[in-house]
């Protein structure tokens, strides 16, 4: 959140803060399209549309391909993969198996 611009220095106070807050998580899990999450929301990840979403993608970027080609000079583009999991704080199990592949 204090990475968004209009994240302000402070609230006026714990209601201010709470009405912020709900604008801010609505946006993010429903608007916000994330990178790691194959450039979609959070909601469409959860709710089970993810497939459907990057079917779509690949429907109107292949389109746009027949269309103008010389848009993309190095080849047909592609909609972005989608993750197996995403993690904030990787269980145990995943950041030893990580430390293990990185070492």
């Amino acid at each position: 959140m204090k990475y968004r611009p209009e994240f302000p220095d402070h609230f006026g106070s714990i209601e201010d803060a709470r009405a912020f807050c709900a604008d801010f998580f609505r946006w993010y899990n429903q608007e916000h399209h994330h990178s790691g999450i194959a450039l979609m929301s959070p909601e469409t990840v959860h709710y089970g549309m993810a497939e459907s979403v990057r079917e779509t993608r690949g429907i109107s970027l292949q389109r746009a391909y027949q269309l103008h080609p010389e848009r993309f000079v190095r080849k047909q583009p592609q909609p972005p993969r989608l993750t197996n999991a995403v993690w904030i704080n990787p269980p145990e199990a995943a950041s030893k198996t990580k430390r293990l592949l990185n070492n």
